[in-house]
């Protein structure tokens, strides 16, 4: 696939607050602090960044497609308004039980962002506040790095000893992004 590398971000918990209840309507995506200072300095890395998140909430009927594609409008423009960007957002909308390749763990979701933004996965970063970001960052040969809002500190307690030896772990994705910079200015 392609030659340059990306950051792939999950959604909820990563760059707005995780509701157990889903995220339904724009009333209730709500942005986590330091988002929009993490992805100016991401942007500076002038790498794709692309989030690839599951929004089952579309499959269970409590949220129409139409309003999915309106938070994310919403959501670009909030982020590009405040110097940073988002290149692309690719969502699955099946529920865990419908068994498809798009859904986190599996990586359904990298490979058609890698095809369709010609994206080396391999060596990629994909940030997330879940077991299952992690899983899908492995299965692409990617760097998982997990965040510890959203879901994160209850996820993190699913990691085995070579896990938690191995994935880096932040407080949010301000710090993941400054990590990041620093790997990727040789720092």
């Amino acid at each position: 696939m392609g030659a340059r590398r990306a950051i792939f971000l999950d959604r909820d918990g990563v760059i707005n607050e995780n509701r157990p209840d889903y995220v339904k309507s724009l009333a209730e995506f709500i942005f986590l602090p330091g988002v929009s200072a993490a992805l100016r300095q991401l942007a500076a890395l002038e790498m794709p960044i692309v989030v690839v998140s599951n929004q089952s909430a579309i499959h269970r009927g409590l949220v129409a497609q139409a309003t999915v594609d309106a938070i994310t409008r919403a959501m670009q423009e909030h982020i590009e308004t405040a110097g940073g960007r988002i290149d692309a957002v690719f969502y699955c909308p099946h529920r865990p039980d419908e068994g498809c390749m798009c859904r986190k763990p599996q990586p359904g979701l990298f490979y058609q962002a890698a095809r369709q933004l010609d994206i080396q996965l391999a060596g990629s970063y994909v940030i997330g506040d879940a077991l299952s970001d992690i899983q899908a960052a492995l299965r692409i040969g990617a760097q998982p790095l997990l965040v510890l809002t959203g879901r994160g500190c209850e996820q993190v307690k699913l990691l085995d000893e070579a896990l938690r030896r191995s994935v880096p772990i932040f407080t949010d994705l301000l710090a993941a992004a400054h990590w990041v910079r620093l790997r990727e200015n040789g720092g």
